[in-house]
């Protein structure tokens, strides 16, 4: 029960089971869910995101990580674009497979297996990570809807250029990115948070964490796999294993170790991200493949993240 890789996913489980209690028990309706998770990430999570950062020093950080993540990142999504297809389901599904939950489960995780340093690792991945993959994946997301509309032989409403421009301008407007951005910024200027701001920021930032993660919990209860559980397994695979598998690859390559390699392997073995579904409700395409592949990583992940951690332990 004292083994690091138990005592960082105990909390995490019995979060979830308690979200997924309440969401079975009808104690959280449905339509409140939706309500709730824009709480998390309008509210709690930008509170957490610009106070963290707020400490930390631009000339401390160390982006090598980053980049070799970004990099596997890549690799996994043009591995899935290259089966799946240059299409709009394609695109959805290669961002399924590099998009991980950092916010509802990374944070609490990372913070309880690591500590500051692996949060301060993890903030720096985060500052990039929506900012990267959310915009680049609208893009592809944007250029394969306008190449199947020419296929259909309709015409584009928009230049490729200013498909874009929009896409990196949503990218940068984000509730994540923002905070991260406006606390290195106060960082810079030397001065600290008054007190009277401090503690409610602090809080604020506490409270994401279990509310995040009951949250999933209920969004499990609501959801439904049935139909889809064979590709939402597969999908698995991509986004549990070999994902992380890749990064761990690419880390052990690049001499990565310690605690900024751990922290990319098991933020990279993080399952599907909320913002994935958005993607696939927005443009219409494997909307119910997605929903049930968000559900089935994140039970997966109560497997094999401590395979994950184990393993990145050994880096």
């Amino acid at each position: 029960m004292n083994h690091p890789v138990i005592a960082s996913l105990l909390p995490v489980v019995l979060f979830i089971l308690a979200g997924f209690v309440a969401g079975k028990r009808r104690w959280i309706g449905g339509g409140a869910v939706r309500d709730l998770s824009n709480l998390v990430f309008m509210l709690l999570l930008p509170a957490l995101l610009f106070r963290t950062m707020s400490a930390v020093h631009l000339e401390q950080l160390d982006f090598k990580p980053i980049g070799m993540y970004f990099l596997a990142a890549s690799l996994v999504y043009a591995a899935v674009l290259l089966v799946q297809g240059y299409n709009r389901r394609g695109a959805v599904l290669a961002l399924a497979g590099t998009f991980s939950n950092t916010g509802m489960i990374g944070i609490p995780l990372i913070g309880l297996a690591y500590g500051q340093p692996g949060m301060v690792t993890l903030f720096t991945l985060i500052s990039l990570h929506s900012l990267v993959l959310l915009t680049s994946g609208n893009i592809v997301l944007e250029l394969a809807a306008q190449r199947e509309d020419l296929q259909r032989g309709v015409a584009p409403q928009h230049s490729v250029w200013v498909t874009v421009l929009r896409a990196l301008r949503n990218g940068i407007i984000h509730p994540i990115p923002l905070p991260i951005i406006a606390g290195l910024l106060f960082g810079l200027t030397g001065w600290r948070i008054p007190p009277l701001l401090d503690q409610p920021l602090q809080l604020l930032g506490s409270a994401m964490g279990p509310m995040a993660l009951v949250l999933v919990g209920v969004t499990l209860a609501y959801g439904s796999v049935g139909p889809h559980l064979k590709g939402a397994l597969a999908m698995a695979g991509v986004k549990n294993l070999l994902h992380p598998a890749v990064v761990l690859g690419l880390g052990w390559l690049l001499g990565l170790s310690g605690v900024p390699l751990a922290v990319m392997v098991v933020t990279a073995g993080l399952p599907i991200g909320a913002n994935v579904y958005l993607f696939s409700q927005r443009y219409g395409v494997a909307e119910d493949l997605t929903t049930a592949s968000v559900a089935v990583t994140t039970v997966m992940a109560l497997l094999t993240l401590p395979l994950v951690m184990l393993v990145a332990g050994q880096g």
